[in-house]
């Protein structure tokens, strides 16, 4: 509530724990778009959901230089190799308030944490499907 006593709506607070049909139908269209437009540059996507939130993480082949690791280095290039495969990239976690209504926040690895985003329509709400394409881009097209 805002101090005169009315209500606003908050992007980054709130939303309504997600009904399992959505959930099936969101991962259905995220993981169609990831097919269509980044095939090739994951391994692995991992769509989860817990309470009003959806995690997208990806998992990636990763690139080692020949030199790697030093000899100083405990862990051995195959651990070191298997380590990384099984590290995800967070790209977003998606909040949902309706149908076509998502929240999302984009990971940002220089705070080690999810922050407030808008889309790139300039909204702070809008389609999962778009909120995975805006962070995968990102990501993903390193």
């Amino acid at each position: 509530m805002s101090p005169r006593g009315t209500w606003f709506f908050d992007p980054n607070s709130g939303g309504i724990k997600i009904p399992p049909a959505v959930q099936v139908d969101v991962e259905k269209r995220i993981r169609s778009i990831a097919e269509k437009e980044f095939k090739g540059k994951y391994t692995r996507l991992e769509i989860r959901f817990k309470a009003q939130f959806c995690y997208i993480d990806a998992y990636t082949e990763p690139v080692i230089q020949k030199d790697w690791p030093p000899e100083s280095q405990i862990e051995t290039r195959a651990e070191y190799y298997e380590r990384l495969r099984n590290t995800p990239t967070h790209l977003c976690r998606l909040r949902y308030f309706d149908n076509d209504k998502w929240g999302f926040a984009f990971y940002t690895y220089s705070h080690d944490k999810y922050e407030l985003s808008m889309y790139d329509d300039g909204q702070f709400t809008g389609k999962p499907e778009r909120a995975f394409l805006i962070s995968a881009n990102v990501y993903l097209n390193e």
